[in-house]
């Protein structure tokens, strides 16, 4: 709503950065966009659905004296954004459905003013704010991963509804997996990682429905319509853990296994008969790449343990769907800042192989500094002025980070 009523009430403004932003947004992403809208109005976007590296660019225009002069924000704007405004206008005292915290409040209103910036901050509340509160940070054992430890050893840091439901959790996997096999994985820290919900209704469903799980192996097809029917089973394990519809994260995954291959305008255009538009690609692909693997990771270790004998083993797809099917340095780069459009030029330049999944990030990342700014950024005609001015913003962030790690080896 606020993003429309900007739209309507505010002119495009007359700045070359934010149309060769504007325009590299409609090129890579949509035309039909509400972001690229906002853009040539001055005004951005930030929330926790969107490719980190667009995040990034917004916050460093709103920094550049032609750049954005608003950004229309969810609490996201807290979670490791060095960035402050002159005025900060918090229009609900809402963090989704909650009502804010006074903790989350005061951060929120901490970003109006900075030394040698702003210097002094205005904050418009258009709600009634928090009750003030004392904030004191208590650090507990999570219900999700209290079932993991000794409750014996950690009893004094444990509520007794805590300890009484760590010992009915192991007493359920002993007897789902074998109390062997489940004091085995055990000393092995094998659940360490895990939510023990998640971990003990997987259990349950391979237990006692294995006929489900038959066709799991076909999750390794170059396929992707073979994959349809397990992805379906999988999701069926626990209702709404994905929270999106079966169907709307079945037919995103099998069109986004040509991520790397396809233009995202073209993945839109394949996945539009499905009514999945931009913004729903972004909550999809954040759901798809971090909640999906953590739930089919726990799959195929326990149906390992039930059923050695299938000898099924879909970790390869787990690592493609945890990297939305990019390869992986293309995936972590993006979360460095460098959109994947650019990382694919780079790659198809022959500058510096992104393909090659034996290479760790910091490799890259030290190839991209030893080969410099100057000709990474001249190394393919396809870079236009934009891709340049994300190049250097991308470079700040990366010099910054191996100068730390060069001092870390030092020290």
């Amino acid at each position: 709503e606020l993003a429309n009523l900007i739209i309507a009430e505010t002119p495009v403004q007359k700045s070359e950065l934010l149309s060769d932003f504007a325009q590299w947004l409609t090129k890579n992403y949509s035309r039909n966009w509400q972001l690229t809208n906002l853009i040539k109005r001055g005004c951005g976007i930030h929330n926790g659905q969107l490719h980190r590296s667009l995040s990034q660019i917004q916050v460093k225009l709103f920094e550049e004296s032609t750049g954005l002069n608003r950004i229309v924000s969810t609490s996201s704007i807290i979670e490791g954004v060095n960035t402050s405004a002159e005025n900060v206008v918090l229009w609900r005292n809402k963090n989704g459905q909650p009502k804010l915290n006074d903790f989350t409040y005061r951060n929120i209103i901490g970003r109006g003013g900075r030394m040698f910036k702003h210097f002094i901050g205005n904050i418009f509340l258009l709600e009634k704010p928090p009750v003030e509160e004392d904030n004191q940070l208590n650090i507990n054992f999570s219900e999700e991963l209290a079932a993991h430890v000794d409750e014996n050893e950690f009893s004094q840091h444990l509520s007794s509804e805590q300890i009484a439901k760590i010992i009915a959790y192991k007493e359920e996997m002993s007897e789902l997996l074998g109390e062997e096999n489940y004091s085995r994985l055990q000393h092995d820290n094998a659940f360490n990682d895990s939510d023990s919900t998640v971990v003990l209704k997987v259990t349950r469903a391979l237990h006692d429905s294995p006929e489900n799980f038959n066709g799991l192996a076909y999750l390794n097809s170059d396929n992707p319509e073979n994959w349809k029917s397990s992805l379906y089973n999988v999701l069926k394990v626990i209702p709404g853990y994905v929270g999106a519809a079966y169907s709307d994260v079945v037919e995103f995954i099998c069109v986004i296994a040509n991520n790397w291959h396809y233009d995202f305008p073209q993945l839109l255009e394949q996945l539009a008969v499905y009514d999945i538009g931009v913004d729903k690609f972004f909550d999809l692909e954040r759901k798809a790449s971090y909640k999906l693997p953590a739930l089919l990771n726990e799959i195929n270790r326990i149906q390992q343990e039930l059923y050695p004998q299938r000898k099924v083993d879909i970790s390869s797809f787990i690592a493609k769907v945890s990297h939305a099917f990019l390869p992986a340095n293309v995936f972590i780069l993006e979360e460095y800042g460098l959109p994947r459009m650019i990382s694919k030029k780079i790659h198809e330049s022959g500058f510096i192989d992104l393909e090659n999944t034996e290479v760790p990030i910091h490799e890259v990342i030290d190839s991209f500094n030893n080969i410099g700014i100057y000709a990474i950024s001249n190394c393919s005609p396809q870079l236009d002025r934009f891709d340049k001015y994300i190049i250097e913003h991308f470079y700040d962030g990366i010099s910054h980070v191996n100068k730390i790690g060069k001092k870390l080896e030092n020290f």
